[in-house]
């Protein structure tokens, strides 16, 4: 009972203010749009061979863990509350693995479309289902590598004492040392830069095909390279968000009012932003997709909106 009137006191001490209220919103909104994507590719089966489906199924569900769990870090964060290290360590596992998870995804999908394009007969070999869920645990254990060394320099560096306590949770509580926040750059920097250039890659080989295509081929290879173009932009918001600390760190030594404008500014630019484009991505420039959206949504106004967008 006495936590209860505890946690009732920092809310009625910490009103609500109007940019976690926004935060809230977009949160939902986006939430929203992954789960009814979510539903659709599970509802329709035919989604469920093809490798490119699965893959962004893999995107939905890591974006969302990862927004709805980045959500609560920053309620608890706003609202000061604590909780246990061991429990801290745990949610973080659930962000650190996620965070990545999300663009080496998008590596793989850019892959698939390479290959699609640029390899139209070994196509069906290399993105069968089954090589395709081969595809998505190496993707979930190229992700861990960051997790598994960020939590390796922590354990080696923190004492006992420090477990025993109660924290406010979030990511950064776990670089005791500076050295520790270098190396944490160097293998993230590391991560993005091959997954940058085998994207590069891909776009330079779907680019020359086609430059060489015509008819329905050179229509199809266009649709490919606009989808590696956006799949970098969103590896370019994921980057820049690797950065977002240490500019933070130098404004706050300048002002603390500025220093929350630019976390809150990063949170929603280079945190929100990149898990919200993967169902724009698919999710309504893809037919079959839309398809789907339109038998849910028989809207007259609806259909006439997109229909000039649809791509197939």
């Amino acid at each position: 009972m006495a936590g209860n009137n505890s946690v009732n006191y920092v809310f009625l001490q910490r009103p609500v203010d109007d940019r976690v209220i926004i935060a809230q919103i977009l949160v939902i909104i986006f939430l929203c749009i992954n789960m009814l994507l979510i539903v659709i590719f599970i509802k329709k089966e035919s989604f469920h061979t093809s490798a490119r489906y699965i893959l962004f199924f893999v995107t939905l569900l890591s974006d969302s863990v990862l927004l709805l769990v980045s959500n609560v870090l920053l309620i608890l964060t706003y609202f000061e509350i604590t909780m246990s290290v061991w429990l801290c360590i745990t949610i973080s596992v659930v962000v650190l693995l996620y965070f990545i998870v999300t663009p080496v995804t998008l590596t793989a999908m850019t892959l698939e479309r390479y290959v699609a394009i640029c390899m139209p007969l070994h196509h069906g070999q290399l993105c069968s289902t089954r090589s395709t869920m081969y595809c998505i645990l190496i993707i979930h254990g190229v992700s861990s590598g960051p997790c598994i060394i960020i939590l390796s320099m922590f354990f080696a560096s923190a004492s006992l004492k420090f477990y025993k306590q109660s924290m406010i949770c979030n990511v950064e509580a776990f670089t005791l040392y500076r050295w520790q926040d270098h190396v944490r750059s160097a293998v993230y920097q590391c991560y993005f830069l091959i997954m940058g250039i085998t994207i590069a890659y891909s776009y330079v080989q779907i680019m020359k095909v086609a430059k060489a295509a015509s008819g329905e081929k050179k229509k199809l290879t266009h649709k490919g390279l606009k989808t590696v173009i956006l799949h970098a932009f969103q590896l370019l918001l994921c980057l820049i968000q690797l950065w977002c600390p240490f500019i933070e760190t130098a404004v706050l030594q300048i002002d603390v009012r500025l220093f929350k404008n630019v976390r809150y500014s990063n949170y929603i630019v280079f945190n929100i932003a990149p898990r919200c484009l993967s169902p724009l991505i698919y999710g309504l420039r893809d037919k079959k997709f839309f398809l789907v959206l339109k038998n849910l949504m028989p809207t007259s106004s609806f259909t006439c909106h997109f229909s000039g967008r649809v791509y197939t």
